[in-house]
């Protein structure tokens, strides 16, 4: 299917997602992800979600919210980056198919945050920052918990914002899960003398993701 690109303004600026559609007598899932506070939609794990998912009837929206559209090097604040995602939430909802909100590090937060009050039928926080590199202390984990939403963290194993055992037991009141992914730092990457190669690391990401996603409720 031919990908394509919607501006869309919102009160935070003029936000552009990048359309990668599952086929029409397939789709049933809206995955919108959005990136981090370092990077774009260039990013490993967007581009393998983006590259795999429609084959399993999830259309996938990549976002790029209106600080990046506008070409600045630094995120906006929290409440501005938050402003900007439930802006173009009407045009993730458009195609009229169940909605999951998603990002990786900050763009995880930041559909965390937002899910509960725009209904999304579920989380994916990819790379969610736990905490910042070496303070354990400043946790965001209730962030995470109250997501109010099915969620999914996928997490690499040597994450220096938030390895996967430190982050807080699931329970009945913050249900979620969470798949390690071996070897992975922030960014998904992998040494070259780890065991997995870095397509089957993202691999891992892919498959997991699509699992979690069929259990989704259309």
């Amino acid at each position: 299917m031919t990908t394509r690109t919607e501006s869309v303004d919102t009160p935070a600026g003029e936000a552009r997602i990048t359309w990668h559609p599952a086929p029409a007598r397939t789709a049933r899932l809206v995955l919108a992800v959005s990136h981090g506070a370092g990077g774009g939609i260039e990013a490993r794990d967007l581009g393998a979600l983006a590259a795999a998912l429609p084959a399993h009837g999830i259309t996938v929206a990549l976002v790029e919210q209106p600080w990046r559209v506008a070409g600045k090097k630094v995120a906006a604040a929290p409440k501005v980056l938050d402003e900007g995602w439930r802006g173009l939430w009407p045009a993730l909802a458009e195609p009229g198919l169940p909605v999951v909100a998603g990002g990786r590090s900050a763009g995880a937060r930041v559909a965390c945050r937002t899910a509960a009050g725009l209904g999304a039928a579920g989380v994916l926080a990819l790379a969610f920052p736990l905490h910042p590199p070496g303070r354990p202390e400043k946790s965001r984990a209730a962030e995470l918990t109250g997501a109010g939403r099915p969620t999914l963290v996928v997490q690499g194993g040597r994450d220096p914002f938030g390895r996967p055992e430190e982050f807080p037991p699931p329970d009945a009141q913050a249900p979620y899960e969470l798949v390690e992914v071996p070897y992975a730092d922030h960014g998904f990457a992998v040494p070259k003398k780890a065991g997995p190669t870095q397509d089957e690391t993202l691999a891992v990401i892919t498959e997991a993701v699509a699992a979690w996603l069929t259990g989704i409720p259309r």
